[in-house]
This record gives structure tokens, C-alpha cells and sequence, in this order.
């Protein structure tokens, strides 16, 4: 299986097959209940987590009113405390910055946090065209590398692998990026980890360059946030000599006080804890501890396109919590590959036809895979509306130019609820010919009811019966 997502069939071709796969089903849905029942104890915990929450959502959509006032403050901060501040509009330019950044230091690898940002814009890919090797530390994102894979959630890429799984990669894989597994390796959580730990321990005592993302930017003072819970995000941030961030605009906050009410939402959210093990802020460089070299990359990729929509930008607020693909049905039963993005679940259905517009299968599909049940709204910490999202761009999708047939639809019904006494006609004739209707229909409507009935028609309009019922009332007083 190929690493990266070009080429991916439309949402609902990737979907019929996934749920054909038991094992892929069993995972998930394990993974899934486990997740969100942890999540749900420890938000339970909080008797304010509705405040914080409108606290959270309040914070990102001021700040995202006075964006560029405020990524002009972190530059200028950043800058300040010796970093150095390089502006991307899109993903072939970030992968360029960055392997420039990387040659000029003579190195030909590199160790890296997780990053979404960078898994966004393809650059393990960009750096291997330049010769450079990137090793992946993160546990998950370990076993996503090494098995020649996709990530599949946004906190446990690998979510849709079992241990056997994972111990059969390690066993086969692991010699060919540096030490190998254990020749005994068990399938047990303690074991499988020993074989990361060791395994990882010789890039991170090596590595001179590391690359990461961050969870937040603080604009007053140019600090960057890594929340993670290995402790290889802190080897990372740490020992090498030149650290490399590359971060969507979207991630920054005004104050080390709006941070605070995300550093209580995230881990709930994410991992169902009240903290993050390891929680890492730098600022800048500083002599003798840490790298001594920093490099902020700031991403736009579609970001500010997705500003610009007064209705979709919202999914700008989203802090990579995961929690609403825990709660959906459709991810549950799919998984994160059939989404064909780095982002996966109801945020990705929302986000990544913002970032990548909706002229592909795979991204006019996307807003189609939902089925506006609500709950990622219920559970998201910064009340993003994924369902409005949704719909406002299945109303977007219906506009390319593919869909004439569904615009023709919408047109035509808009004419007959315009004129009442058409309307009205219409409804008695589907009364009277109710027993005539086929249980599916037709030509491009076959493809609806293939999976879904279509609702009975009633004896007689509910105009009628109104008018019947009101003139019975009438005649009894």
C-alpha cells in the first residue's frame, strides 16, 4: 500500500470496500468505544467544561478575525528571541523551504514529532526525492512508516492495526530503518514498545536536524506547544542541533491565558487525560539548552481560502483532538483511509474540501460522508458545526459543473414550492397514484435508494387534512 493519498477512489468506492473488512471493523470499533468512553469520564470530571468550551471557541474565532494582525506579533516575537520566520503559501513551496533549510546543514536525515501539517503537504515524500531520509518517532506514526502505510485518525494513525499486526511489521520491517526487533518479539503492549524504544533510541542520539508541527503558537510571546505522550516529541524538540516547525496560520493564540483553557479541552478531548504527559513550549533559541538553530515554516496551503467563508472557516478552530471521529458511525465503520486526507472523520469531511477544493471524486464526496447525526458537534471542545459545514458545502459540490442533474433537481422543486397551487397539485396527484410508485427509483435517483426507502405517500395531502379537520372544528362550534 502506497504512503501517501494521490489517487484515492471517491469516498463512497474506498467506503464499500472498508466495510467489507472484518478484522479492519473489529479494530475500529474497539478502538473507538474505548476512546470515547475514557473521554467521556474525564470531561464528566470538569462542572465548567461547557465554559471552557465556549471560552475555546470564542478564542479561535477572535483570533481568527485578526488573523494577520496576529501572525505579524508571533513573527516579530519569534524573531526577537532568534528565530528565523519563513511564509508558505502552499505545500510545494513548504517542502521546498524546508529541504533547503535541511541541505544547508549537510545532513541527510532527519527525526520528527508527529506532524499532520507535514503528513498534509507530503513532505517524507518531498525530502526522499532530495535524498534525505525522515524517521518517524511517534509509535503510531512508526508503525504507519515501517508498514509502508496511511495513517488512519488523527491521534492514533495506526488505529486500524491489532497487535499481531503490529508485531508482524516490527518483525519484518524494522532491520531494513535501522535496528531490528527482537527475534523473539511477543505480540504484548510492553514488548512491542521495547522494540520502539530501542529501536528509536540510536536516530534520536544521531539526528541533527529535528522536524515538527505544534498544537499552538502564542502570539505575545513566539512560543510553540508539542503536547504528546511518549516523550519522543521531547527528544526531538531538544537534542538536535537545528529544529525545524512547520505549522498551519490557523494555530496560533493571543495570550499564554487563552492557552491555558486549551491546555484543560485538548487532553480530555484527545486522550482522555487530565494532562498531557509531556507538554513542551519553546521560544526561540538560548544558549546551551537545545537546538541552535530554530525555523518557524508558516503554512497557509488553503487556510486562508478557508477564512474567506463565513460559514466554513470554522473548521479553522479545530485542535486536532479527534474526539469527533470516536463518536461518528461513519468513521467507525469505515475508517480513516476511505476519507483519502491526512484528515480523516467529520473534521477531515469539512476541512480537507476547504484546503483542496471539491473539483476532485474524492474531495466533492466528502461532505457527502455523514450522516448528520450531530454528535462531533456534541463532543468537539471548540463547537465547530460540523453538520452546518456539511450541508453548506454539499450546497457548494452541487454547484461544479458534474452536477447538473441535482442543480436541475433543486431548481426544479424550488419553482413548485414558489407556486402554492402547483404544489397543491402535485400532492393529490402523488396521492392518488401512490399505488402506482416503485419501491426504487429510476436513473440517477437509483443510486439513492439503493441504500435508503422511500417514504410512503400519505391517502390524502396534509393540505387536505388541514382543511378538513379545521372545517370540522369550524362546523362544531
Amino acid at each position: 500500500m502506497s504512503g501517501t493519498f494521490v489517487g484515492m477512489p471517491s469516498f463512497p468506492e474506498a467506503a464499500r470496500d472498508a466495510v467489507g473488512d472484518g478484522v479492519l471493523r473489529a479494530n475500529l470499533r474497539h478502538a473507538t468505544h474505548t476512546i470515547r468512553d475514557k473521554r467521556a469520564r474525564a470531561v464528566a470530571e470538569l462542572s465548567d467544561w461547557a465554559r471552557l468550551r465556549e471560552a475555546g471557541k470564542q478564542i479561535k474565532d477572535h483570533t481568527l478575525r485578526h488573523l494577520d494582525a496576529y501572525l505579524v506579533q508571533l513573527e516579530e516575537a519569534v524573531t526577537a528571541a532568534g528565530g528565523r520566520v519563513h511564509w508558505a503559501g502552499d505545500a510545494e513551496e513548504a517542502n521546498r523551504i524546508v529541504a533547503g533549510l535541511v541541505k544547508a546543514t549537510g545532513e541527510s536525515e532527519v527525526v520528527k514529532v508527529k506532524s499532520m501539517a507535514t503528513q498534509e503537504i507530503g513532505l517524507n515524500e518531498a525530502l526522499a526525492a532530495e535524498g534525505i531520509t525522515a524517521y518517524e518517532t511517534d509509535l503510531a506514526e512508526l508503525i504507519v512508516q515501517l508498514g509502508e502505510d496511511r495513517p488512519s485518525h488523527i491521534l492514533v494513525p495506526a488505529i486500524h492495526r491489532n497487535r499481531g499486526e503490529i508485531r508482524d511489521i516490527f518483525a519484518s520491517r524494522m532491520g531494513r530503518w535501522g535496528r531490528p526487533a527482537p527475534e523473539d518479539l511477543g505480540d504484548a503492549p510492553a514488548e512491542l514498545a521495547e522494540a520502539a524504544r530501542l529501536h528509536l533510541r540510536e536516530k534520536f542520539l544521531r539526528a541533527k536536524v529535528g522536524i515538527s508541527g505544534a498544537n499552538f503558537m502564542v502570539a505575545e510571546t513566539g512560543t510553540l506547544v508539542v503536547v504528546e505522550s511518549e516523550g519522543n516529541g521531547r527528544m526531538c524538540l531538544t537534542l538536535p542541533e537545528t529544529l525545524i516547525s512547520v505549522v498551519g496560520i490557523e494555530k496560533i493564540v493571543p495570550t499564554w491565558r487563552d492557552l491555558e483553557v486549551f491546555l484543560q479541552t485538548l487532553p480530555r478531548s484527545s486522550t482522555a487525560e487530565r494532562m498531557n504527559p509531556y507538554t513542551s513550549m519553546w521560544t526561540g533559541t538560548s544558549d546551551g539548552d537545545g537546538p541552535r538553530a530554530f525555523h518557524l515554516v508558516l503554512l497557509d496551503n488553503g487556510r486562508t481560502t478557508a477564512l474567506a467563508d463565513e460559514v466554513g472557516r470554522q473548521a479553522l478552530r479545530c485542535i486536532r483532538c479527534s474526539a469527533c471521529l470516536n463518536v461518528c458511525p461513519v468513521y467507525e465503520r469505515v475508517g480513516g483511509h476511505a476519507y483519502g486526507s491526512v484528515y480523516p472523520g467529520p473534521i477531515g469531511a469539512i476541512l480537507t474540501p476547504q484546503l483542496r477544493g471539491t473539483t476532485s471524486d474524492i474531495d466533492a464526496s466528502l461532505p457527502y460522508a455523514s450522516t448528520l447525526c450531530g454528535a462531533c458537534y456534541d463532543v468537539c471542545p471548540v463547537a465547530i458545526d460540523i453538520p452546518e459545514v456539511l450541508v453548506h458545502l454539499r450546497e457548494k459540490v452541487a454547484e461544479n459543473p458534474g452536477h447538473r442533474t441535482e442543480r436541475a433537481a433543486m431548481g426544479a422543486a424550488a419553482w413548485v414550492f414558489r407556486h402554492p397551487r402547483v404544489l397543491a397539485a402535485g400532492q393529490r396527484l402523488a396521492s392518488f397514484t401512490r399505488r402506482l410508485h416503485p419501491a426504487r427509483l429510476p436513473g440517477p435517483g437509483r443510486a439513492w435508494t439503493d441504500s435508503r426507502d422511500l417514504p410512503e405517500v400519505p391517502a390524502q395531502p396534509f393540505r387536505a387534512w388541514w382543511k378538513r379537520e379545521h372545517e370540522r372544528g369550524e362546523g362544531s362550534r
